[in-house]
């Protein structure tokens, strides 16, 4: 994983001369996470810095052999409440906030005896990993940070004279700036290290938030009058949509969910910004079915989606809906890709691979396809899971719980004189399913578990209906005993249900709601069509 760190400078054989450096005399460390911890102090120390510390992080360090003396110590204030109060103090705050040009800060240190502390090393508590383990609400509570997050924004803020480091994959940078200026940390280090600072402290406490607005039990995704959105970069992408475009990705902090995002790329070319988004919306959609089922997905729609007795029948089957379209798309499976799968995918151009695993025999084959970017999750991501979902618009953005609907038999309503049979029934169910997952207007044809035609992103339902029967025509599919018709919302006229009707369609999912509701219902009758009204709408723009 690639952090929002500072790029380490190589170290220089002459001194360069920079003003506004500053000599690093005292450090005080203080981290949750020791990750290369005793080989930096070390290294601070191997400079002449005196080393201040608490708790765990002096007596590792003082079990590696080095000098330190304790924060309790150097306040003359012993740690207390279960070390709520031990750094919360002025010769900590006033030794990191002072202006070593201001007469009257530097009067003020000697009247309290304050020491200058010069370079601040703080990780705070592991709160958003704790939420994550499940833990309870009591130890959350005690893993939010106060004494850090209060320490780093003083540093932060007289970075002039302080240096904070927040990431241990900054050592490096600050000791190679140090080996140059003798001893030193430059301005422009600084002020960068400063900016990671108050970005880690934002997104803690956006966790934070986040959290406690999720505790009333009444409303488990509240929308609260205030809303705070934190992320760590992930990687810098090529380009955005296009290549004018800058882009890069980033974790959602404090989520865990399977997907794109937070896949592990087996092989295959550096992932772009429309691939990742191609693919999470693959991901999900293949995520809606229990059993074997594959979805090829082209620019965030389905082009064929299918389910099987296994993961090779799913994809045969969903090939076969649009097989022009699948030509350089993505590929989501809710399965672990197996050989014979992977053997038959490599026939046709694709861009992604995405499944929950994917058999080392199945990765042996894929090898001879290398461009071809092959991902893992671990595991499929739960469609009942409740999030948010936002988009920006100009100068603000919408929130809104994601589409977690799922539609129960309860919610069925037949409308038309004729029942659906069995067949017919699991057809609706399906389709429906794979049209939530479908630009609006949205229309989906299918049979057997199978999608025969999907009309997509249509600006009236009647076009999207054509549409999908012309890719149902394209495929050369035989017409079906039976076939189904899933639309996102309501048809607002009988055309759009007489243009599926003309294709062949049997039956008719849809969540009703139309002030033409009857004549629609009229025009399913008089072709002896079957009909459910769901009652709820899937509209995805």
């Amino acid at each position: 994983m690639t952090k929002n760190t500072v790029a380490a400078a190589a170290p220089q054989e002459q001194t360069i001369r920079d003003p506004k450096a500053v000599k690093v005399k005292r450090a005080l460390l203080s981290v949750s996470d020791k990750n290369g911890l005793v080989e930096f102090a070390e290294k601070l120390a191997a400079h002449g810095v005196d080393l201040l510390s608490t708790g765990g992080t002096a007596r590792t360090l003082k079990e590696a052999g080095l000098t330190v003396k304790d924060v309790a110590d150097h306040t003359g204030f012993p740690e207390m409440m279960d070390g709520r109060v031990k750094t919360l103090h002025p010769k900590v705050h006033g030794g990191i906030l002072s202006r070593r040009d201001n007469p009257d800060h530097v009067q003020a240190q000697k009247d309290h005896e304050i020491a200058d502390i010069d370079m601040l090393v703080v990780n705070l508590y592991p709160f958003a990993q704790t939420v994550a383990s499940g833990a309870d609400y009591d130890t959350c509570v005690e893993n939010i940070d106060i004494g850090g997050p209060s320490m780093v924004r003083s540093a932060a803020k007289n970075h002039e004279f302080v240096t904070i480091i927040t990431d241990p994959a900054d050592y490096e940078a600050v000791l190679n700036d140090m080996d140059t200026h003798d001893g030193a940390t430059t301005y422009a280090l600084r002020k960068k290290l400063a900016a990671n600072a108050f970005a880690l402290t934002a997104t803690y406490d956006s966790n934070i938030a986040t959290w406690f607005s999720r505790q009333d039990e009444e409303d488990s995704l509240p929308l609260p009058t205030r809303i705070s959105l934190s992320g760590t970069k992930k990687q810098v992408l090529r380009y955005g949509e296009n290549p004018h475009q800058k882009a890069a990705l980033y974790l959602i902090d404090g989520s865990n969910r399977p997907g794109a995002a937070r896949a592990s790329q087996l092989q295959g070319k550096e992932l772009s910004y429309n691939n990742i988004n191609d693919t999470d919306a693959a991901f999900e959609l293949v995520a809606e079915f229990e059993d074997p089922a594959v979805a090829i997905i082209k620019h965030a729609n389905p082009c064929g989606v299918a389910m099987g007795a296994d993961t090779l029948e799913a994809y045969n089957r969903a090939l076969e809906c649009d097989p022009v379209s699948a030509f350089g798309g993505i590929i989501a499976l809710n399965r672990t890709l197996n050989k014979d799968t992977a053997a038959k995918i490599i026939e046709t151009f694709s861009e992604v691979i995405i499944a929950p695993d994917v058999e080392s025999a199945a990765l042996d084959v894929l090898k001879n396809k290398k461009n071809v970017r092959v991902l893992t999750t671990g595991a499929m991501p739960d469609v009942t899971e409740p999030r948010r979902m936002v988009t920006r618009v100009a100068g603000g953005m919408l929130v809104q719980s994601a589409d977690t609907g799922i539609l129960t038999e309860d919610m069925m309503k037949v409308v038309s004189e004729r029942e659906p049979t069995e067949e017919e029934l699991a057809d609706m169910l399906f389709a429906f399913k794979v049209c939530k997952h479908v630009k609006s207007n949205a229309i989906v044809y299918a049979h057997n578990n199978t999608t025969y035609g999907i009309g997509a992103g249509q600006m009236n339902r009647r076009d999207s209906s054509r549409i999908a029967a012309m890719r149902m025509g394209e495929a050369g599919y035989d017409k079906p005993p039976h076939l189904a018709v899933a639309s996102d919302a309501f048809f607002p006229f009988a055309d759009g249900l007489i243009a599926a009707a003309e294709a062949g369609v049997t039956a008719v999912i849809q969540p009703g709601g139309s002030i033409r509701d009857e004549e629609v219902i009229k025009a399913a009758d008089e072709r002896g069509l079957a009909m459910i009204f769901t009652g709820m709408r899937h509209f995805r723009h």
